[in-house]
């Protein structure tokens, strides 16, 4: 009897220990990882509104919706489109309705529905997608951007001509438009039919504001009396127009606008002071050659034009998410691998980095009366979470639980390394090591190269993108993920170090970092691979054909030839700022910077990920590479995702991309040989 019940125990002893054993999450685990962001509080602070994520597997599609606190209790489900997303939330002044962007129909159009529940209703029928909306201070208007309709105009024209675009020619222009808001109309026993036809097209009729501009709205903004709109616009809604934005004021009375900052160089709208007399606004002023690297300059400026001062000058890097209340401006910038929030004295301009009780603040949100506040946040093991507290910010209650999806999975584990680059630059990174890391063992290396140049990567338990990087943890490598010169965070110099020396220096911060962990014995020099989207995909080609350190590589969305790039993006300025030239003025540099230069030296096994319509890294690039692969006899392979542009954000093409890169590492780090799942 004894021998059965030690027999019984063992048994269950085993069973607990093996279900508490970690276990390694799947890729379809990590694509479907549910996330929260834009947390929105009430005016009076008591409650709040978020977006949360999931993936839906069968439409193939990420869908958002709106979730709803009250008084910090455990969140209930707002929205649920089943077709599309809600976004964008803001609520009514006096906190009795919620007001957000969804596509249930034909185009996306301003909804609102009630604090207290019940069903959503449709606020705007208009023939163009709505873009960005506000209240207005008294919650009787809402205005909102839409742009301009061209249909029947271009229906003619195909009738005569058939297609034909002149490029950099055809646009339609953004327009403010004002609606009127009625609460009491809404919720009647009215049909939806009726509705329509009383309710929306006579209570709600939207008239644009200023008609027959020439001009286009990017964003825009109620004075606190709701007397006037600041709004920021430039010649037209091209990309590379954001060099001619400027910031006017529209007269809701007079109904006129009138030009308050028009430097040379770009002017963004950022916000009114809370007593309507001032605006916010960040600047280039006539820098129209270094706006991707070089810090934003904020200003405030009385609206009469007087007193325009620059605020924030004593801090190096761009501050975003700027908000001015009654407690001061606040906003938030990286500080290497950390966001905290910021606060700018409005009189001296002077600044402060608060204390808050996460290492990365994603947004943030205040009061009418500036004491509660709202933020969505992460440290270096967690998911992003909302939180709800007072101002300044302690004590803070977690509102979400997104971080106990990781319950049970073995996880990465992250922490901030440096080493000095080939010029003495020193460089950080992120080293992600396994769970069961042995520091007696050399582990295969996977260099994991974000994006921007001025992007960042941080620590977080579930990195990923199209990248397997848990998983590869899991199978016994570590990642690492350098902060490479260019990287946000570390100052407007740093960000400085690869112009006219793109590629070149880039490739010295990730061969160093290899280098410094091969000379800690952590490291199996012979098996190290390196991937990346975007710049991060230029880097890899760069490296693909100028080093012989790697036994895989991976290319996503990455430049070959800047020639090619240059002539075939949509943002040609770019490459004039970092290279400082043209194809056709200084062809040395875009010769000593493109991968195809060195072609002939290529020996890596390389595998080429581009989406089909890609316009900000055209597809030519990854064809010319390829090409140039092939004739010289390299392991090559290229993959285009079809109906995608710069980036693959639908779920089913994000795990092919992902299996594509597990089956290439695996046969050249690993020695194996993988099939990709037909089912």
């Amino acid at each position: 009897m004894k021998k059965i019940f030690l027999l019984i125990s063992v048994i269950i002893s085993q069973s607990f220990l093996n279900a508490q054993k970690p276990i390694s999450p799947s890729f379809e685990d990590i694509i479907s990882l549910r996330s929260v962001s834009n947390a929105v509080i009430s005016p009076d602070g008591n409650n709040l509104v978020f977006e949360s994520s999931t993936t839906d597997w069968k439409e193939n599609r990420y869908d958002r919706e709106l979730w709803l606190s009250k008084n910090g209790d455990k969140p209930i489900q707002l929205t649920n489109n089943l077709k599309g997303s809600s976004s964008d939330p803001k609520w009514s002044p006096d906190g009795k309705w919620i007001a957000f962007l969804s596509k249930r129909g034909e185009k996306t159009q301003i909804h609102a529905i009630r604090f207290e529940g019940g069903e959503a209703f449709q606020l705007t029928h208009t023939k163009n997608n709505i873009q960005g909306f506000d209240w207005s201070p008294d919650g009787q208007k809402i205005a909102f951007l839409q742009s301009e309709d061209k249909t029947e105009e271009e229906k003619k024209r195909r009738e005569k001509f058939g297609g034909f675009e002149i490029e950099d020619g055809e646009y339609q222009l953004n327009q403010i438009w004002l609606a009127d808001f009625n609460p009491s109309q809404l919720g009647n026993s009215l049909k939806p039919e009726q509705l329509k036809d009383t309710l929306y097209t006579k209570t709600l009729e939207a008239k644009i504001i200023m008609d027959s501009v020439s001009f286009s709205v990017n964003s825009f903004k109620w004075s606190p009396d709701g007397k006037k709109i600041a709004f920021e616009h430039q010649p037209d809604p091209l990309i590379n127009s954001f060099f001619k934005a400027d910031i006017s004021i529209y007269d809701m009375a007079s109904k006129t606008y009138k030009t308050l900052v028009n430097n040379p160089s770009y002017d963004g709208l950022v916000d009114w002071s809370p007593d309507g007399d001032a605006i916010l606004y960040q600047s280039n002023l006539n820098d129209s050659t270094s706006n991707y690297y070089l810090n934003r300059k904020l200003f405030r400026i009385n609206t009469d034009g007087s007193q325009n001062k620059q605020l924030a000058s004593d801090f190096d890097e761009n501050i975003y998410g700027i908000k001015w209340t009654q407690n001061g401006i606040f906003g938030m910038a990286w500080q290497k691998t950390l966001r905290p929030v910021i606060r700018i004295n409005p009189v001296n301009g002077k600044t402060k980095v608060l204390a808050v009780n996460a290492e990365r603040i994603w947004n943030y949100s205040f009061s009418k009366d500036a004491k509660k506040m709202v933020y969505t946040a992460s440290n270096d093991n967690d998911l992003p979470e909302i939180y709800h507290g007072f101002y300044p910010v302690k004590d803070s209650k977690k509102i979400t639980e997104s971080t106990n999806q990781l319950n049970n999975w073995s996880v990465a584990t992250s922490e901030v390394v440096s080493w000095k680059s080939k010029d003495g630059a020193l460089i950080e990174g992120i080293l992600h090591k396994p769970q069961d890391y042995d520091p007696s063992k050399k582990y295969p290396l996977l260099v994991i190269i974000h994006g921007g140049p001025t992007g960042i990567s941080t620590p977080g338990p579930t990195p990923s993108y199209v990248y397997p990087m848990v998983q590869w943890l899991n199978k016994g490598a570590l990642i690492l993920r350098p902060n490479y010169r260019g990287s946000a965070g570390y100052g407007e110099n740093f960000r400085s170090l690869n112009v006219k020396n793109l590629g070149v220096g880039d490739a010295w911060d990730v061969l160093s970092g290899i280098a410094a962990l091969e000379d800690k014995g952590m490291v199996d020099g012979k098996k190290v691979g390196a991937m990346g989207w975007s710049q991060g995909g230029y880097i890899s080609a760069f490296l693909t054909t100028n080093s012989t350190k790697f036994s895989a590589i991976s290319v996503g969305a990455g430049i070959s030839n800047w020639m090619t790039y240059y002539v075939n993006t949509d943002i040609h300025p770019f490459t004039r700022q970092y290279l400082k030239a043209t194809p056709w003025s200084d062809k040395e540099v875009y010769e000593k910077t493109s991968p195809m230069t060195n072609i002939n030296n290529a020996s890596t096994p390389t595998l080429i990920q581009h989406g089909e319509f890609d316009k900000r890294v055209p597809v030519a690039n990854a064809y010319e590479l390829f090409q140039g692969l092939q004739d010289k006899g390299i392991e090559t392979e290229l993959i285009i995702y079809k109906g995608f542009g710069h980036g693959i954000n639908k779920p089913k093409e994000r795990l092919a991309a992902t299996w594509h890169n597990w089956k290439w590492f695996g046969k050249y780090i690993w020695s194996e040989e993988i099939e990709v799942p037909r089912e």
